[in-house]
């Protein structure tokens, strides 16, 4: 039986990459955001000023993903910045997974700018792991315009990890007879999954690498740190029979929240806010087709307190005005003393498929239909024409969004921009 073979590609610095390679190839811009100090960065005035992603001379310097602006622009005072394009990451990410459906049977999306690719039994195609490995990540360089790592191992794993070693533009291999040499030197932080709270628990265990993590007593582990312990030392030995799953699972809820331009102090404006995430979340479940029986609003202060309240309803629903009229009373018990609030979301959670049994009531059967038809209506324009073919009469002459962290602009305009392709 051959050996399992799998590819972990990452984009490198995906949404500057992305937007790099669009403004050369497509706008024809001279100046390509990658070879200068540049980063991504959200809208610092809409207080939403954090750095996603940067260019490689950007991080020479010092720049950081997931610093303020402010602090990047004091390590880099000729620091670039572009602003996110959600629509284009979206479409980049699409022709990538298409690119890598082409040379795998399975394929994995890990994230928008990751995915797993299972390669096993493909060597009379394309060769060699490593040779297809680098044979990939030129062909998308050279047709998609962006560079990626590809780490190439016998389990995802082992591939994710050899595709986090140096960047960018590289193949990495991390086998099994490897992991002495390339893995178990490595800070215990830098294993999949292992966050600063958790380094935190082992360090004080006196664990400081990855080879010490393989090497303590697993029964010790199991018993600091229950069952999550025991798994650890499994990945510290390489260990992961989790297969490439090509059918994405599917959503267990659906949920956004968006940080305001400043603080919310009244109940008609967090009201307002409400209502754009019930608008954006309410036509993300039409559109997959499911319905939601309980409603949670996550709120934060100026004072970056967090909090939350839920609901459970009667019948599934996925109306916005049934969503929105939860949220609203979870708010109302949620902010007796209403203090100021910088971010809003809303949840939906125990979700059902589409045909559900609904318990309806003598006085708001016809309403609920009446509803459902026109959601449907309007999400129909909406998908055709750009979000802002239709809105609210609350939100005329309002500054707020109608839809927070709905499409993009470019759809509001009916505009798609395409990826480029050589």
């Amino acid at each position: 039986m051959s050996m399992a073979v799998i590819f972990h590609v990452d984009v490198n610095s995906a949404f500057l990459s992305w937007t790099a390679a669009y403004r050369v190839l497509v706008l024809g811009e001279t100046e390509d955001l990658r070879e200068i100090p540049a980063a991504v960065c959200g809208d610092q005035e809409e207080r939403h000023g954090i750095v996603l992603a940067k260019s490689l001379p950007a991080k020479r310097l010092g720049v950081r993903t997931g610093e303020p602006l402010f602090q990047a622009r004091r390590k880099c005072p000729s620091l670039r910045v572009v602003p996110p394009d959600y629509e284009l990451y979206v479409q980049a990410s699409r022709r990538l997974i298409a690119l890598l459906r082409e040379v795998s049977p399975a394929v994995e999306q890990f994230s928008v700018d990751e995915a797993w690719a299972d390669m096993s039994g493909t060597a009379g195609l394309h060769g060699s792991p490593v040779a297809a490995a680098c044979a990939l990540k030129d062909r998308i360089r050279n047709q998609l315009g962006f560079t990626v790592n590809i780490g190439v191992s016998s389990n995802k794993l082992l591939a994710k990890m050899a595709g986090d070693f140096e960047k960018p533009d590289k193949v990495h291999t991390l086998f099994s007879e490897e992991i002495p040499a390339k893995l178990w030197p490595l800070p215990v932080r830098g294993l999949f999954s292992v966050g600063p709270a958790t380094e935190g628990k082992l360090r004080r265990y006196g664990i400081a690498t990855i080879g010490d993590l393989a090497h303590t007593d697993p029964a010790f582990l199991r018993g600091k740190l229950g069952k999550n312990g025991e798994r650890l030392w499994h990945m510290a030995n390489g260990r992961c029979v989790d297969p490439v799953r090509p059918v994405p699972a599917r959503n267990k809820g659906y949920g956004h929240s968006v940080t305001t331009a400043g603080d919310v102090t009244d109940r008609a404006a967090a009201r307002r806010v409400l209502l754009s995430l019930c608008e954006t979340v309410g036509m993300r479940m039409r559109r997959d087709g499911q319905r939601g029986m309980c409603v949670a609003v996550q709120l934060r202060t100026a004072q970056f307190v967090d909090f939350s309240h839920q609901l459970q309803l009667d019948s599934a629903t996925n109306v916005t005005a049934e969503l929105y009229r939860a949220a609203c009373a979870a708010l109302d018990e949620a902010w007796p003393e209403r203090p100021p609030l910088r971010q809003l979301g809303v949840q939906v959670s125990r979700l059902r498929t589409d045909g559900v049994y609904r318990q309806y009531s003598i006085f708001d059967g016809a309403r609920y239909d009446r509803l459902e038809k026109v959601d449907a209506a309007v999400d129909a324009l909406r998908e055709k024409f750009g979000e802002e073919a239709v809105f609210r009469a609350r939100f005329l002459d309002h500054p707020a969004s109608h839809m927070s962290g709905g499409l993009s602009r470019h759809r509001r305009t009916g505009v798609t921009k395409e990826v480029p392709e050589r």
